[in-house]
């Protein structure tokens, strides 16, 4: 059974930061890409980023470019979301999910295999 968890979410004030985490346990995440999704109540699912751990390529929506960054810890088997400059409407629930490496790798939420639970972010004052 492959599993993987999200941690890092919580209250932030716009302006602020805050550090996303997806974990996986008894394997390692270098056979998968690993996308970051979000969910804002009444909305779709949405593609925030990617990161392919077989070769580093990386991808963000438009509306987080130049905000948030993806990166892996190889180390801790993790990946992380490093959300800065945050807005209101950067409040939802943030999901990983993963797909295997060599798939052919875009930010429709239909061709991912796993998903996490899910880590609930709001941005306000």
């Amino acid at each position: 059974q492959v599993h993987f968890m999200e941690s890092g979410g919580g209250l932030v004030q716009p302006g602020g930061s805050i550090r996303l985490s997806c974990t996986t346990s008894g394997q390692t995440l270098d056979r998968y890409a690993i996308g970051w999704f979000r969910q804002a109540p009444g909305k779709g699912r949405e593609g925030v980023s990617y990161i392919n751990l077989a070769d580093g390529s990386t991808d963000y929506a438009d509306s987080v470019k130049g905000r948030f960054t993806i990166s892996s810890d190889n180390a801790k088997n993790t990946v992380l979301l490093q959300m800065n400059s945050l807005k209101p409407e950067d409040t939802a629930i943030y999901y990983c999910a993963a797909i295997p490496a060599y798939a052919v790798i875009h930010f429709h939420p239909d061709i991912y295999d796993y998903w996490g639970q899910g880590t609930q972010v709001t941005v306000s004052s």
